[in-house]
């Protein structure tokens, strides 16, 4: 079961982004699509996964699709009846459009300017991605319920709006850009931060990130922010391998053995980050952040000064207190521990951090390097009992730390 979870949530946004630019319709998309899956659990342990797992789900969703949109079409006054004999009369050709790949064309049109962009977001990341509703949720610092009527009413509206199902004309693709840097990165970000379950890492989204970043560069090559956010999930990505053992287990940045870094990665990314020069977005500085630790060659020869000072453009850019609290760790480092607790206090009471479980694993960090070692285990019990904790390997990163502020014993063993 666990290697099908595995090919379903791999699978699962290009076939919904196929069957939905073919159907016309999200619900009967998104519909046929679990059926198709529902059948491979029944067929594929007896008769084994097929070599195209993704071809063998569209044509038995494409099916269930129109086999609905069949039943609909047959019921007096049901709109689906045009989109039946438009779907049976295409064949499933696709339409001639700058934008090839069905995902990004899907993310497009969930960029509808009729819909809110927390809907877009939370609707993009559901069809497209493959998250579910409460990994959505830990993304936008939402509930699973207020996550899950957001993408009820998103596809209502679509649906009720009689909004098309299709990519703007290139002259509109602009301005519908922002929103599909931010699903790319929270694609990536689940992958590569997975924010619950028994991985550290979700190698699937990850992949898909990239892929799209360097999808939307070829898209728009002259695109700023897309030349910055491919080179942030780049640079991010080229530690990807050396994050977790062989266990499944955290290794921290600081005990990372660069010379398994990804210089192929490292290299495009700044490639991608010299092209992005100018850009006037938030992925700008996060990428310069990401290459002054990609590119240091010892954790100790981290540039902490000029982390700190993209930390300080990023937070007059965005207001977000997650910014400045991960800021007091970099500050931290730069100079000294005392001074980075001081200055996450000062951003420690923001009532947005509330659902966060932001400020509890850097004040226990900043504690331990401080060697305040009592206090260090009261933060790190206070960060692993606080609201989306994170993976199961992060908790037992936690539980590492905290056992290694332990106080000694007598005879010197803990």
């Amino acid at each position: 079961m666990t290697q099908l979870d595995g090919v379903f949530r791999r699978e699962w946004g290009p076939v919904v982004a196929t069957i939905a630019r073919w159907s016309g319709d999200l619900t009967v998309a998104e519909d046929a699509v679990q059926e198709a899956c529902a059948q491979a659990l029944q067929t594929w342990p007896a008769e084994g996964v097929p070599a195209n797992p993704g071809a063998w789900l569209i044509t038995v969703a494409r099916n269930r699709a129109l086999d609905r949109l069949r039943r609909e079409s047959s019921r007096p006054g049901k709109e689906l009846a045009a989109v039946y004999e438009q779907v049976s009369a295409s064949g499933g050709d696709a339409e001639l459009h700058p934008v090839r790949d069905d995902e990004l064309r899907m993310m497009f049109t969930c960029a509808h300017p009729a819909l809110d962009r927390s809907s877009q977001l939370a609707l993009t990341l559901r069809l497209i991605s493959g998250l579910t509703v409460t990994e959505i949720a830990r993304a936008l610092l939402q509930s699973d319920a207020a996550v899950g009527q957001r993408i009820t009413r998103a596809k209502n509206k679509i649906r009720q709006a009689n909004i098309p199902l299709r990519v703007p004309p290139p002259d509109l693709l602009e301005e519908r850009t922002p929103h599909v840097l931010g699903c790319i990165y929270s694609v990536f970000t689940e992958g590569y931060w997975s924010t619950g379950g028994p991985s550290a890492i979700r190698d699937e989204l990850c992949d898909e990130g990239v892929r799209l970043a360097g999808e939307l560069c070829a898209l728009m090559p002259d695109n700023q922010d897309a030349r910055a956010l491919a080179a942030l999930v780049l640079l991010h990505d080229s530690r990807r391998r050396t994050r977790v053992d062989e266990g499944g287990a955290l290794i921290p940045l600081d005990e990372q053995d660069r010379s398994h870094w990804d210089r192929g990665r490292i290299a495009r990314g700044l490639e991608q980050l010299r092209l992005a020069e100018g850009a006037p977005g938030t992925y700008l500085p996060q990428a310069v952040i990401a290459a002054l630790h990609a590119t240091a060659p010892t954790w100790q020869h981290t540039d902490w000064a000029t982390i700190c000072l993209a930390y300080d453009r990023l937070a007059a850019m965005t207001d977000s207190p997650v910014v400045r609290a991960n800021r007091a760790l970099a500050v931290g480092f730069r100079d000294g521990f005392g001074a980075g607790l001081a200055a996450l206090d000062e951003v420690a009471d923001d009532p947005r951090l509330a659902r966060t479980n932001a400020v509890a694993p850097i004040r226990a960090d900043l504690l331990r390097r401080a060697g305040r070692l009592e206090e260090a285990r009261r933060w790190y019990r206070i960060a692993l009992e606080g609201e989306g904790s994170g993976s199961e390997p992060a908790r037992a990163f936690m539980r590492r730390r905290l056992a290694e502020c332990a106080p000694e014993t007598p005879n010197g063993q803990l």
